[in-house]
């Protein structure tokens, strides 16, 4: 491969007509992916409301709290590079085999941890780390993959499908972990996480089984030269161009500040509403059923509006919804408030990923992607961490405000930004 062929990004696309939803499910292969991390999402998101409740129940410390978000990004900003050079490196299914067995085999062990009596933060912090790092090695390769089942006009349908999954099961995953918590407890709810990734193991193997006879010489072209080699050439075709340093830049911005929903929205209910974990299930689910929303009125969207100004609408009314969360204690508002950020959330989520999957062919996809992930956990564990500490000095009111007022401020730079640094 010639250092040509990885220095030139594909071109911004111009509007097109619309791509239905439900394109991207014709292709056999990225249809049961599809459905098996369905599943498996609905698993991850039981682990991720036990997580974060379980730890709010341990610690009165918002700072600790927002440990559960740090724990789970961290990760991803240490290993994403890497990971991305190795998802271009390997044999894609069998590393997403072993990557998501690794995941299985840690929800396993934080399971059997509280069962077996054994709960405190720092072990399921140090667990929820573990899963972290198997997300961090996954991720590059999952969206590679994903996107490569698809075609060139479809990626923007199928990242907007793999946000739906996802969101479906942040609907369905907190509401059942928030009845379920008080009844069958955090070790049971770890345990179902455990057994969610059967599917999708099940896929990758079948998958990995089908490409044996012609992968015994492994990888998917990264070039020669050795893993050095490989980084530098994907750090040196992203970040050398202007269109992807723009993305990139909106990444690590918005990130930062709309971690503040998911860290701090525990120590809200607890705190500020003074509610239990039944509560805070349905607000989770409530940015999930406005994602789900947002996924069928998105296709018809993005025929009719840029994207650059569609993300900027989308952040206006995200940090509308912070803001308001600030001065509001009713449940009668906060549900269709946070129902209206999560269709805000679902636009913001699925557009700049769907930007970061068509910038760059597919040789160099993975490693580009991967700069991608370690911008968004750069964004997120610097802002979980600071949310945390000054909800800690100043409230969890004072800390959404601010956070909203943050997400405002990049909607506005966006709105008004020079219109040769397309999206």
């Amino acid at each position: 491969m010639s250092k040509d062929s990885l220095s030139v990004p594909l071109p911004a696309r111009a509007l097109r007509p619309k791509v239905p939803l439900s394109q991207p499910l014709r292709h056999a292969r990225f249809r049961r992916l599809w459905s098996a991390n369905l599943i498996s999402n609905l698993g991850t998101w039981i682990q991720t409301f036990a997580s974060a409740w379980l730890i709010a129940s341990l610690s009165h410390s918002a700072s600790t709290t927002t440990l559960v978000q740090t724990a789970t990004y961290v990760p991803i900003f240490l290993f994403a590079l890497f990971a991305g050079v190795v998802a271009d490196a390997v044999d894609r299914p069998k590393f997403l085999f072993f990557c998501n067995l690794f995941m299985a085999l840690c929800a396993c062990t934080l399971a059997a941890l509280v069962l077996t009596g054994h709960v405190a933060a720092a072990p399921v912090l140090a667990l929820t780390f573990c899963l972290g790092t198997g997300s961090a090695f996954m991720w590059p390769a999952w969206q590679a993959s994903m996107s490569g089942l698809v075609e060139p006009d479809e990626v923007e349908a199928a990242a907007t499908l793999n946000n739906l999954s996802y969101n479906v099961a942040a609907i369905v995953g907190p509401a059942l972990g928030g009845v379920l918590f008080n009844w069958i407890g955090a070790g049971a709810l770890f345990l179902v996480n455990a057994v969610s990734f059967v599917g999708l193991l099940g896929v990758y193997w079948a998958w990995w089984q089908e490409r044996l006879p012609g992968s015994a010489a492994g990888g998917n072209g990264n070039g020669n030269g050795g893993f050095a080699a490989s980084l530098k050439a994907g750090l040196a075709c992203a970040l050398g161009c202007s269109r992807y340093r723009h993305i990139l830049l909106n990444v690590c911005t918005v990130f930062f500040a709309t971690i503040a929903f998911a860290g701090l929205l525990p120590v809200f209910v607890r705190d500020v509403l003074r509610m239990n974990s039944s509560v805070f299930g349905t607000l989770m689910g409530s940015l999930g059923a406005g994602a789900v929303m947002a996924a069928f009125i998105l296709p018809s969207l993005r025929t009719r509006v840029d994207k650059t100004r569609l993300l900027a609408c989308a952040l206006l009314l995200y940090g509308a919804m912070l803001i308001t969360m600030s001065f509001v204690k009713s449940l009668a508002v906060l549900v269709p408030l946070i129902v209206c950020g999560g269709m805000a959330w679902s636009t913001t989520v699925s557009t700049l990923n769907a930007a970061a999957q068509s910038a760059f062919p597919a040789h160099i996809r993975a490693r580009t992607l991967s700069i991608y992930l370690f911008v968004m956990a750069a964004g997120y564990t610097v802002g979980s961490l600071v949310w945390g500490r000054l909800a800690d000095h100043f409230g969890v009111q004072a800390a959404f405000a601010t956070a909203g007022a943050c997400v405002i401020v990049n909607a506005i730079a966006l709105a008004t930004a020079k219109r040769e640094k397309p999206l």
